[in-house]
């Protein structure tokens, strides 16, 4: 799949959780995780609010096999790792818009926030 249609975009977009199921990069065993995504229109993302620390963000690091559980149907996806600081602070202004004031974002200047550290875009797989 070179890129999510439409309905996989919609039907992504409305979800509050979704389950990403990483493979462990030290086990090789399938590890899921309940996550928030947030879409910008065409492009999904998600970030963990613990930091890269966490097992799934290091697991998509090390590249191994991942999907992400909609309703329906389990999309592959690969993570792109989103390190360009202004481009992790756009996307925290998409994630505060659904999820609230709550948020934790970073100012211009200012040292990204764990979850910014930790923000991927997922891409089919």
């Amino acid at each position: 799949m070179a890129e999510f249609t439409p309905e996989m975009l919609e039907a992504a977009g409305k979800q509050r959780e979704v389950q990403l199921v990483t493979t462990g990069r030290k086990s090789g065993e399938p590890r899921r995780v309940v996550i928030w995504l947030t879409i910008d229109g065409r492009r999904l993302f998600i970030r963990s609010g613990g930091g890269l620390t966490r097992h799934w963000p290091q697991n998509l690091l090390a590249g191994g096999p991942a999907a992400l559980q909609l309703p329906t149907v389990e999309v592959p996806v690969r993570g792109r790792h989103v390190t360009d600081p202004g481009e992790a602070r756009a996307i925290s202004e998409y994630v505060a818009r659904k999820y609230g004031a709550s948020v934790r974002r970073s100012r211009e200047g200012e040292p990204l926030t764990p979850g910014e550290q930790a923000t991927f875009e997922l891409l089919p797989g």
